[in-house]
Parts: C-alpha cells; sequence; structure tokens
C-alpha cells in the first residue's frame, strides 16, 4: 500500500514563481510557514508570509497574503511528494 504525502506550498504569482514555504502547523518543518525559526515562518525573514514589512506578509503590499485587496497575492499549490 503506497502513502501518499500532499504538501500545500505557498507559491508566489506564476510570474514570479517564488517559493514560499509549506502551509503546515509543523513547528519543526524546516519549510513549514510556522516555524519562528525557519527561513519561511521567521518574521524576520524577507519573503515570509509572516514577516509584517515584507512584501508577503505586510497587510498593504499588493502582493501580501494579509492583504484582502492584494491585486497579485500568493497562490496555495498543492504537491505529491
Amino acid at each position: 500500500m503506497k502513502k501518499w504525502l500532499v504538501a500545500l506550498a505557498l507559491i508566489s504569482t506564476p510570474a514570479d514563481a517564488e517559493y514560499l514555504g509549506r502551509m503546515s502547523s509543523n513547528q519543526f518543518d524546516y519549510d513549514s510557514t510556522s516555524n519562528q525559526f525557519g527561513p519561511y515562518g521567521s518574521p524576520f525573514s524577507y519573503n515570509s508570509p509572516n514577516n509584517q514589512f515584507g512584501p508577503y506578509g505586510s497587510p498593504f503590499s499588493p502582493q501580501s497574503v494579509t492583504n484582502d485587496y492584494a491585486i497579485n497575492p500568493p497562490t496555495l499549490n498543492s504537491s505529491d511528494k
């Protein structure tokens, strides 16, 4: 019996196609947006959706996940690993 792991990843707009981490509640996964010490969950990492001053976490950025009126927000993509 095969087991499949489906991971949801935040990806910026298709034109950029920048990986922004794995949407996961696992605080110990390096790629997780919940890992506050990892590059994608740290509030100090430039590309982290948790950085309120970065392009993907600022409530004023047109590319942010926290801006309700963003014109180019990141999308969730699933990947089988």
